[in-house]
């Protein structure tokens, strides 16, 4: 069996009123590529439609389409893992099932591949998201690259390309919470970026709520540096060494002017600015351990279901055998190594 030149990964949570425009629009673009292709979709525990009208397309279209069904929710990005583990493109794009990101840009991630990059992310021409989400996009991102010294000008946009040695790289790794497109950028030799366009939600809402975004970008900047540890041990020591000197301040004043209630205040004061640093600090600390904790653990990163594949593509040819059935495959998928 030879090997598709190219894998779209793409995870599916909750996207029954968007999924059939973008089937109308995602096969006609990669049919237009004239290259052997797959799309290797991944529900990921979708609560409506979403698994059954992968079923259906999957039905369309055997030859090109395969579904990974969770039984759970673990999230897009165990949801890109598991597209990369069962995908088998010597070239991988991720999508969003959402459109904002045309898949007709499709080519303009292979063509900057073509030209020796091994790892193409994109950036988004113009935002369509609120003012907000763009402003704290652009102060995360810029953080995070202080941090973690990982260069994408735009990291919330997943429309990337990836070649097979990175996807193989990026499978052999056993972390149980990573960001996929840092992850991987830290395996490439030659990265780039290109300009793709970007358009408003097909249907539906966006899954990521502040408090999602915030997430996400703690986990990247714990999960990829000791900066934010480094940063508070700095802290820690200049605080020190404010302190002391403010106390030889105040028992220098209490000689000179005598007792005062008034400074009993700035005390109160600064006592909750440093415990509010402290506490901040104790709850970053938490954080590294936490990962630490859930990573020794060794449970799987995700289940999964069943998988929708056309059994020619993956097996041997056996006498009447139909050219595309369903493969289910055992219920616990892990990457642990026993």
């Amino acid at each position: 069996m030879t090997n598709p030149q190219l894998s779209v990964v793409i995870p599916v949570y909750n996207e029954e009123q968007g999924l059939q425009a973008l089937f109308d629009r995602l096969y006609p673009a990669l049919d237009k590529l004239a290259i052997s292709y797959e799309v290797v979709f991944v529900n990921d525990g979708s609560r409506d439609r979403s698994a059954a009208i992968l079923r259906e397309q999957f039905q369309k279209r055997p030859d090109v389409t395969r579904v990974v069904l969770f039984n759970g929710n673990f999230g897009q990005h165990m949801a890109i893992m598991a597209g990369f583990e069962h995908c088998r493109g010597q070239r991988v794009v991720t999508l969003d099932a959402d459109l904002q990101n045309p898949p007709e840009d499709t080519h303009l991630l292979l063509a900057k591949m073509d030209e020796g990059h091994d790892y193409v992310g994109s950036i988004r021409r113009q935002r369509s998201d609120s003012w907000w989400r763009h402003v704290a996009s652009r102060a995360m991102n810029g953080l995070r690259e202080k941090i973690t010294r990982i260069k994408m000008t735009d990291q919330g946009c997943m429309f990337r390309a990836y070649d097979r040695n990175i996807i193989d790289a990026v499978n052999s790794c056993q972390e149980v919470n990573t960001f996929i497109p840092a992850l991987a950028y830290s395996f490439a030799r030659n990265p780039a970026e290109v300009v793709v366009g970007h358009e408003e939600r097909a249907a539906g809402e966006s899954k990521y709520s502040l408090y999602s975004l915030i997430r996400l970008n703690f986990d990247l900047m714990t999960g990829f540096s000791l900066v934010p540890l480094q940063w508070f041990s700095m802290a820690g020591m200049l605080i020190s060494l404010f302190s002391g000197v403010f106390f030889v301040f105040l028992v220098v004043r209490r000689l000179i002017i005598g007792p005062e209630a008034e400074g009993l205040f700035t005390l109160f004061a600064l006592m909750f600015f440093l415990i509010g640093i402290a506490l901040f600090g104790i709850g970053l600390l938490g954080e590294y351990i936490g990962r630490i904790y859930q990573q020794v653990r060794h449970r799987p990163r995700y289940l999964v279901e069943a998988v929708l594949e056309d059994a020619a593509k993956t097996k041997p040819k056996r006498a009447k055998k139909s050219v595309a059935e369903e493969t289910i495959t055992p219920s616990l998928f892990s990457d642990v190594q026993e």
